[in-house]
């Protein structure tokens, strides 16, 4: 190998590495931004997915659970992964709106985006009282459906009890977020 071409390919690594951060600063600056821009309320409710109340996924201790066993109800859905360092920091916070609001109608639902083993050892740890389901990375398709183009974690979505979307969130919340929320429309 000459010297020129040693300094082509160590030009083209630098272009190469330059060109990664700038991609990841890029995709870094959309996630900051959609969610210092906080939740994208939707007064009139958005529709879901047509094909949203058919969607099943497994669980860890049971049968599939149904989605079409969760409508009429309001529901807030947390797409969520154990590797994820605001997805754990939030589950708390989602439990306490859970064990809060179960009682006035509300369905909660967390959807980790993430394998059954690291989610089982995760629950065994932290459980919570709300129902999760295993949406694999595929749950990421489901995400962007309901209005995540980033395709970040995590993204909570609150719909109302005839289906609207009403609120979505890039970026961790909060119980009092949540449940300020929740007050702002009549289940």
């Amino acid at each position: 190998m000459t010297a020129d071409s040693s300094r082509q390919n160590t030009r083209r690594a630098l272009l190469a590495g330059v060109g990664l951060a700038a991609a990841t600063g890029g995709g870094w600056w959309a996630l900051e931004h959609q969610a210092a821009t906080g939740a994208s309320p939707t007064p009139a409710g958005d529709p879901l997915p047509t094909d949203f109340w058919t969607k099943q996924f497994d669980t860890l201790n049971g049968p599939a659970l149904a989605l079409s066993s969760l409508q009429g109800r309001p529901l807030l859905i947390n797409f969520w992964a154990t590797w994820c360092p605001p997805c754990v920091k939030e589950m708390p916070e989602i439990d306490h709106f859970h064990r809060e609001f179960s009682g006035q109608g509300w369905n909660v639902l967390g959807l980790a985006v993430d394998s059954p083993t690291p989610v089982k050892a995760f629950l065994a740890k932290k459980p919570v009282a709300f129902q999760i389901g295993l949406a694999g990375f595929g749950g990421t398709e489901l995400a962007q459906e309901l209005g995540n183009s980033v395709g970040g974690l995590p993204f909570s979505v609150m719909i109302d009890a005839q289906g609207g979307i009403r609120q979505r969130k890039m970026g961790a919340t909060s119980f009092d977020e949540l449940a300020a929320w929740a007050k702002a429309f009549v289940a």
